[in-house]
């Protein structure tokens, strides 16, 4: 698909649960949106992570260095002298003033409350409500975007409808659709069979890419390899 023209700042709290920031992260590599986010935003991230006990300080950090690395043109920075003039709740007000100097349309958070007041043009979306926006754009192809999800998970594995259990539990609203197209459907096409499961699998290079944080980027890197190859 076509990258998307429009641009979205996702909030510290929605790069917290780890299916949901996978899944976000995944749409983002996958051109559905133009990702963007701060080191304040990355850096509160972390720093939750932290305080919950929901990873060590060195896994965090490898975290957020792994989502730098994977994502370079993400990164806003010079919003500082907008944030004095954001309306919204002052402890995110950077997270507005980034989304301004980004000129991004939405602010993904759970946080609805606390960005009430923004600039024109820009509003506040639930992740809920994001997914949901995403998957209407292309549901097949967001729907083979979780499959690879799920062929990344190894501790422990999931299946398809264990997967979207545990998210239904977060972002119900988007878990329902997908719920409804079977995975068994998309399984017996033959597009998964024959393009996810040859050498190279989006399974293989997930692991290889500690987590998957971008393993669909990559697969669609070297399948458009592949395919100027054989053009040539």
């Amino acid at each position: 698909m076509f990258p998307a023209p429009f641009r979205v700042v996702l909030d510290a709290c929605v790069l917290f649960p780890f299916t949901v920031r996978d899944t976000l992260l995944r749409a983002a590599a996958a051109d559905f949106f133009q990702l963007y986010w701060s080191e304040e935003i990355l850096e509160e991230t972390r720093r939750n992570l932290v305080a919950t006990g929901t990873t060590t300080e060195e896994q965090a950090e490898r975290l957020v260095s792994t989502m730098k690395k994977a994502f370079p043109d993400a990164m806003v920075s010079g919003y500082e002298p907008f944030v004095p003039a954001m309306k919204n709740d002052e402890k995110d007000r950077h997270v507005a003033a980034a989304a301004l100097k980004a000129a991004a349309q939405v602010v993904v958070t759970s946080n609805l409350k606390d960005f009430r007041e923004l600039p024109d043009g820009i509003e506040a979306q639930s992740p809920d409500q994001f997914l949901c926006n995403l998957f209407d754009l292309a549901p097949d192809e967001f729907v083979r975007l979780l499959l690879a999800q799920c062929a990344a998970l190894k501790k422990p594995s999931l299946s398809f409808d264990e997967l979207l259990a545990g998210m239904a539990k977060v972002v119900p609203n988007f878990a329902q659709p997908c719920a409804s197209m079977s995975a068994s459907s998309m399984l017996s096409d033959g597009w998964y069979v024959s393009r996810w499961q040859q050498p190279g699998q989006v399974a293989t290079m997930a692991h290889r890419s500690r987590g998957g944080v971008y393993a669909l980027w990559l697969w669609q890197r070297a399948d458009r390899r592949r395919a100027r190859r054989e053009r040539s």
